[in-house]
């Protein structure tokens, strides 16, 4: 228990307090970030149902193999994490740290094979803006598409990024002792987070790229 009281923070009358406290806070934060993430889908919902052709149009120019990988890599990547979680109550810091980094791995492949679907889309001009050039019907609609594709696979990119950079910093700090069995509340937290982002792509993939595909 020695060890438990030297990471209260002064506000905090336990160890225990401290832990709900956190636990609620990052609930909370995870909340608004649903609601954040449910504007965006009922957004793409509505225009889908006024613009199916259209829609039906643009996930045919999204590359499925890549997103069906990627769909993968996340699912390892949150068994990663749970493993790296269930290290952390165990107090096993080599565990730790190694279940953390291939997270970490995880996470950056997905966002390389991301960088590489961007790219082909620089590639072909479907980028919305100035630039995009479609020559197939109802362009208008399909640069629509293209919108909502690159505001929500970007927005959860972003959410990929900052979590891999949290992740690190909870390396450098298991690596320096910082966790046991009776302090491990940041690699909790980090975990619900992690998991509410592989959720949230759970969810883009069919609605991008799976819903009234063609091939």
């Amino acid at each position: 228990m020695a060890e438990a009281a030297a990471v209260v923070a002064h506000q905090f009358d336990d160890a225990e307090q401290q832990r709900d406290s956190v636990s609620l806070g990052m609930w909370l934060f995870l909340i608004q970030e649903i609601m954040f993430f449910g504007g965006l889908f009922l957004g793409y919902t509505v225009y889908r149902y006024k613009y199916s052709e259209a829609f039906r149009i643009g996930s045919n120019e999204l590359e499925l193999a890549w997103g069906g990988i990627n769909t993968v890599v996340l699912i390892f990547s949150s068994l990663t994490m749970a493993l790296a979680v269930h290290a952390a109550q165990l107090g096993k810091r080599k565990a730790i740290v190694a279940w953390l980094l291939a997270t970490i791995l995880l996470g950056s492949v997905f966002l390389g094979i991301k960088g590489i679907e961007y790219t082909h889309k620089f590639e072909h001009h479907l980028v919305p803006g100035p630039g995009f050039h479609y020559e197939g019907s109802h362009a208008r609609q399909v640069q629509l598409f293209f919108s909502f594709y690159f505001v929500m696979t970007g927005m959860h990119a972003l959410h990929m990024v900052i979590g891999v950079g949290l992740l690190a910093v909870l390396v450098w700090m298991a690596q320096a002792g910082k966790f046991d069995s009776a302090y491990y509340s940041p690699v909790e937290m980090t975990g619900l987070y992690w998991h509410f982002v592989d959720i949230v792509w759970i969810f883009l993939f069919p609605l991008l790229y799976l819903l009234g595909r063609d091939r």
